[in-house]
């Protein structure tokens, strides 16, 4: 197998772990990255069920631990920042034994660091075009010159280049809401803690892992698909400025630092729900196959273990379907998870946020709380644990 060329597309998180395993088996494998190194921005993210024992299979398990989040606890706010309630994070959040959360740089840099070594990267360059032959894949770059590689795998996103190369246009299955997230002074004062705060239609979190350093806002409304342009940030930003303006707490000043944040993200909470992830010699992977919303939070894991299982079946006879066959049960689940939890996301009116935060004021007095969150994640944990590793 020393003979076999793959190339990735993409150096998040998909396309290292597949990396890690494809050098295993003998590949000689590129990852090619458009940014220029490794993404710094992000957010946190969790890593649930069969994802902690890819991690664990890589022997990469504790030096993530190390790099948890260690949040503490989720505080409810009402509109003049008073409490509604706080519970532990770890509670509220569904994380159960080796469950943890880790900041995606954190993640991505670990990953990274254990292929680096043994896989070319190659940053500030990208795929230009794909010629799909019967015997290899020609091809060529915006920047580098051109080559032949015997797979390609996409691994770039939820807008994934590669996907519309090979697959034309795909519709994204727009779940009837928008997210941004940026980074923001610690105006808060908070540590290891997420604040949440709802108005009709809309949410709005905002997160710290020390009091001394910069916070990460999130700002979520409901609309539906919206008609704008994805390389005009500063259309981006009006648009969140016309959906949070006058919403009280301390909305307005998360707005006012918008524009000095280095770190503006916008987009849809959108899946990306497909018949195949494979034409050809080449095959999608993480995102760019099948993105959950991120209300799911199962984003990350999915592209763990996707890559996982294609690292352990491409190249083999029937490889890419044997791919599919074991991943699709896995992927389905998490998919229909994710759409419930994008309508569970973002409250519509003031009956249901008022029934929410009572829930959440009694629920700390409730002598069997623990039993009563199980219960409501349990298709959480059903999804993040449908498939064996």
């Amino acid at each position: 197998m020393t003979n076999s060329r793959v190339l990735i597309s993409g150096a998040g998180i998909g396309g290292p772990a597949l990396a890690f395993w494809l050098v295993r088996r003998g590949y000689e494998v590129t990852v090619v990255e458009r940014a220029d190194g490794l993404r710094e921005a992000g957010y946190k993210v969790d890593v649930r069920g069969s994802a902690t024992e890819v991690l664990r299979k890589m022997g990469l398990l504790a030096a993530c631990q190390v790099a948890d989040t260690g949040m503490r606890r989720v505080t409810y706010v009402k509109r003049d920042g008073g409490p509604i309630a706080t519970l532990p994070a770890d509670l509220l959040m569904g994380r159960r034994g080796d469950d943890l959360e880790i900041m995606r740089w954190d993640l991505s840099r670990i990953l990274h660091d254990a292929t680096a070594g043994a896989v070319e990267y190659v940053f500030g360059d990208a795929i230009a075009t794909l010629a799909d032959g019967p015997d290899g894949v020609d091809v060529t770059f915006e920047n580098g010159a051109p080559r032949r590689f015997d797979y390609v795998v996409g691994a770039d996103g939820l807008h994934s280049a590669t996907r519309r190369k090979v697959m034309g246009e795909v519709p994204l299955s727009h779940l009837g809401a928008y997210i941004s997230i940026y980074t923001v002074p610690n105006l808060l004062g908070i540590e290891r803690e997420e604040i949440m705060y709802n108005r009709p239609g809309r949410l709005v979190f905002a997160y710290a892992m020390e009091r001394d350093q910069p916070a990460k806002v999130g700002l979520t409304f409901a609309a539906p698909r919206l008609d704008y342009d994805r390389r005009d940030v500063g259309g981006q930003k009006a648009l969140v400025r016309a959906a949070f303006a006058g919403q009280g707490w301390r909305v307005g000043d998360f707005l006012a630092a918008m524009d000095d944040a280095p770190d503006f993200y916008f987009d849809s909470l959108s899946q990306v729900e497909l018949r195949s992830w494979s034409a050809g010699r080449v095959a999608l992977l993480g995102d760019a196959a099948y993105c959950p919303s991120p209300a799911s939070g199962q984003g990350t894991s999915l592209a763990l273990v996707g890559a996982y299982v294609l690292g352990r079946h491409l190249g083999t006879p029937d490889g890419f379907a044997a791919y599919e066959r074991e991943m699709r049960p896995y992927a389905e689940k998490n998919l229909a998870f994710g759409r419930k939890m994008a309508k569970d996301m973002v409250p519509g009116g003031r009956l249901s946020i008022a029934f929410r935060n009572y829930g959440m004021r009694t629920l700390k007095y409730h002598p069997r709380k623990e039993q009563m969150i199980d219960r409501i994640l349990a298709p959480m944990h059903e999804a993040a644990n449908a498939i064996a590793i």
